[in-house]
């Protein structure tokens, strides 16, 4: 504050005059310098990364009260000193005075280790989501708190991200280097943000010219600052985009070597319809409690539902097919959550449907079916969990082979569902199946 009443023109900045003057007198060079000064926003998206956790207002509060006043306030009060000192090289240090410089470097440091805690828990957050939505292999995930159900921790992508800040540290050796690759990051994230926004914009049922006239604002200055970084790609913006290729190309060879997988239990097995005039015609031995086998379709017989009637020649008097169902909202209310429909001859569908930001606690909502009339003695369940192995060929088409045998190591690597659903381990009954995709 001392530098901008020292020095108040630089108050003048504020106008967007003095911008489109310099961008119409230096031509290209001008519009290439806006790669460095984009990186003067980045860093905000930190603090939305923790939305998820703290919610909408906190968040809003929080940026609008205090992060930007004291954003501005920071910058001006370069700028004036630049203006006074036009060659300091450390302007952000040297607003400090002499005896305040070191205590200024470990605030520094604490605000970046605040700014990186807040990305880590964006990345368990997204992480969990793509999870839910099948778009990456199950992983274990520990809930932190018992009031705030954001507050996660995800070991695996933990060590990820430390492997990766070690690689970057080692590979750029300075923040300058590593500019160039945030700059692309954040620049490309803000274009698929707002692309991503006027779709669900549209989905809400927003009006389409007024809508499409405000994305084309908001395109119009991402873009902009996207042209300008997309230019640094030599300079280190490459390695923001190769771990995002790398992170897409993971996504998609697990999505289709699902689909796969699918694809080929599905010929080993029968309609359901059938399998109950099958059981109805030559009913099987009954043993008493309660069977649970995870499904997937709601129309043909679980694969490992024939393994096991095959192999052990008896059911249990109540058999529950369920089936667990990620919507493509955050939060499905409690009425909604949950549908038992009876099949006869014991049989029973169940169908858990749960948001992409909720957990799924398969007990619970067992004990939840006795208001739908379906009793549950999870003293006396038994869940059987099938196991599905793929197992990479040649022979087999769908994809090349070492993209396969990538989705064999994720799947033999991703967490049990136990752990997913908080199934009791004592109760769970796990057979594997082996397939060639």
């Amino acid at each position: 504050l001392s530098m901008i009443v020292a020095e108040p023109g630089v108050l003048a900045a504020v106008n967007p005059y003095y911008g489109a003057q310099f961008l119409a007198q230096h031509g290209i060079t001008g519009y290439l310098v806006l790669g460095t000064v984009f990186l003067v926003v980045t860093g905000g998206e930190a603090l939305y990364a923790d939305m998820g956790h703290f919610g909408l207002r906190p968040i809003r509060l929080s940026w609008f009260f205090v992060v930007l006043p004291g954003l501005v306030l920071n910058y001006f009060g370069q700028g004036a000193l630049l203006l006074n000192h036009p060659h300091a090289m450390q302007p952000f240090y040297q607003m400090a005075p002499s005896w305040g410089l070191y205590p200024l470097l470990i605030l520094a440091t604490l605000a970046t280790i605040i700014a990186s805690q807040a990305v880590i828990t964006g990345v368990f957050s997204l992480t969990r989501q793509a999870i839910q939505l099948g778009q990456l292999p199950r992983m274990r995930i520990t809930q932190t708190s018992r009031e705030e159900f954001g507050q996660i921790y995800i070991p695996v992508m933990n060590w990820l991200l430390m492997a990766a800040t070690i690689a970057l540290v080692l590979g750029f050796q300075s923040s300058g280097n590593m500019a160039a690759a945030y700059g692309v990051a954040v620049s490309t994230d803000m274009v698929i943000t707002t692309v991503l926004a006027y779709f669900v914009a549209r989905h809400w049922g927003w009006h389409p010219v007024a809508l499409g006239i405000f994305a084309a604002v908001l395109l119009v200055v991402d873009l902009a600052f996207f042209g300008a970084n997309i230019l640094k790609v030599p300079e280190g913006g490459w390695y923001a985009l190769a771990v995002g290729a790398f992170v897409f190309f993971v996504m998609i060879t697990w999505r289709q070597g699902r689909e796969l997988l699918m694809t080929h239990l599905r010929k080993d097995t029968e309609p359901l319809i059938l399998f109950l005039q099958r059981i109805y015609a030559a009913p099987p031995s009954r043993v008493p409690g309660t069977a649970v086998f995870m499904t997937e379709s709601t129309q043909s017989t679980p694969p490992i539902l024939l393994h096991h009637l095959k192999h052990n020649q008896v059911l249990h008097e109540q058999v529950i097919l369920l089936t667990v169902r990620t919507a493509r909202v955050p939060w499905v209310g409690a009425a909604r959550r949950l549908k038992v429909k009876s099949l006869g001859q014991g049989f029973y569908r169940v169908e858990v449907r749960t948001g992409f930001k909720q957990s799924c606690n398969l007990p619970v909502a067992l004990r939840m079916c006795e208001r739908l009339d379906l009793k549950v003695d999870l003293d006396k369940t038994t869940f059987y969990i099938g196991s599905a192995l793929p197992i990479p060929s040649p022979r087999v088409p769908g994809m090349t082979l070492w993209r396969e045998r990538l989705f064999a190591f994720m799947s033999r690597n991703a967490a049990r569902r136990t752990d997913m659903y908080d199934i009791p381990s004592e109760r769970v009954m796990v057979m594997g199946i082996q397939v060639d995709f």
